[in-house]
Formats: structure tokens, sequence, C-alpha cells
């Protein structure tokens, strides 16, 4: 059965998107950024208070069709994984998934967060050098990036080398895979 957020009941509407979202394990803040509103405005439409509007329940029916199947496949490999692997947004940087040695290195659950504010020096570097590689444009599809430590005690990071892998993702967006190699 296919979830369309065509005119009903708001209640209905707010239900479904919320259903949606959790199966996709995706915070409200993720959603709110992949649809250029603010999270207040997903948190109104879950609560029945605000409708999206047509353009609103079509970026919507874009984001979550087929999902529930390929990306919940994608997120449970990455969290049954034992080797120490993440899956973050490779636009907004926010964490979908991590495996349990990954999780285990960091203090708190990071789920939804944004990473990139823990990255290294050289992680920002290699970062900033993406475009002119041609990972955007999809004529890279993996690297292999030196890390140096960040000094962080919630997300630490030690120099060593990751493998960066970019995986597309049902919505259109892509994926990056990130193992530690040593």
């Amino acid at each position: 059965m296919r979830t369309t957020f065509t005119e009903g009941a708001m209640l209905y509407t707010g239900q479904a998107l919320k259903r949606l979202r959790l199966l996709n394990g995706m915070k409200q803040s993720h959603v709110a950024e992949l649809l250029q509103v603010t999270q207040a405005t997903v948190s109104r439409w879950e609560a029945g208070v605000l409708t999206p509007s047509d353009n609103q329940q079509r970026a919507l029916e874009r984001l979550f069709a087929g999902s529930s199947t390929a990306d919940a496949a994608l997120k449970r490999l990455v969290e049954t994984s034992t080797a120490r692997v993440h899956l973050i947004c490779d636009h907004s940087h926010r964490l979908l998934a991590a495996s349990l040695p990954r999780r285990a290195e960091w203090r708190q659950d990071m789920l939804g967060a944004l990473m990139f504010r823990y990255a290294s020096a050289e992680i920002q570097k290699a970062e900033s050098d993406l475009a002119d590689l041609g990972w955007y444009e999809s004529r890279l599809a993996s690297l292999v990036v030196d890390t140096g430590p960040n000094g962080s005690g919630d997300v630490p990071i030690v120099a060593g080398r990751v493998l960066w892998e970019k995986i597309p993702l049902t919505d259109g967006a892509s994926g990056r895979l990130v193992t530690t190699l040593m």
C-alpha cells in the first residue's frame, strides 16, 4: 500500500508522516532540512496542526517512496556490521546509521547529529577537495582519507585512515559509508 499525503484527515496525514519518518530512522530536523522547512513545521504536520502544501506533499512522497525497503536494509547492514563503520548523508553530514563498534567509541547516541563539526583538520581538507576530484559528479565513488586527531571526547577521531564510499539512497540523495581502515 502506498501512502500519499493528499487531502484527508489532518491527523491521518500527521500519523502517516511520523510512521514513515520513524521507519526510516529520520529525525524531524533531518526531514525539515531535506524539505527546506523548519523542524517546528514538521512537528506541526505530525501533530495535525498544519497541513503540508501540495508541493510539500509531493516532496514528502518523493522522500519516502520506496525508502522503507532499500534504505532500511542498508541501515540494518551498517548497524549489524562488526567493522567500525557509519553512514552519513553526503550533503548534510547527518548520521544515518552506525555499527555497534563505532557507537561504542562515542559518548552518546549520535543518530541524526551533524557529524562534520567533529571532523579533524585532515578530514576537513579532504572534504574541501571532493568537488575538484569529481565526487559530486559521480566520477569518484570511493576515496581513502588520512585522518588526524580531533581532540573530541564525545566523538574521538585518531590519526589513521578511513574509506569513504558514495552510496545512492532511495530519495535521490547520496550517503557516504565511512569505514575505519586502521
